[in-house]
């Protein structure tokens, strides 16, 4: 199983929301389009928790370098 990129994920979400504002889609296709956009989004709101930890770990380790 491939690991999509933020982008890629960002990207996904968009489409749901294209497909979202079709007057013709249905309750029920709408509310599986939200849910998944849902979860799309909460995956990419991870990936940018983790980029910021370890942009905070380079900063520190930079930090430590270079006050010795």
């Amino acid at each position: 199983m491939k690991t999509e990129t933020f982008e890629e994920k960002l990207a996904y979400s968009k489409a749901l929301l294209e497909k979202l504002m079709d007057p013709e889609i249905t309750l029920e296709e709408s509310v599986k389009l939200y849910e998944e956009g849902l979860k799309t989004i909460k995956e990419a709101q991870k990936l940018i928790e983790e980029a910021k930890l370890k942009v905070s770990v380079i900063d520190q380790q930079n930090q430590t370098v270079d006050e010795a």
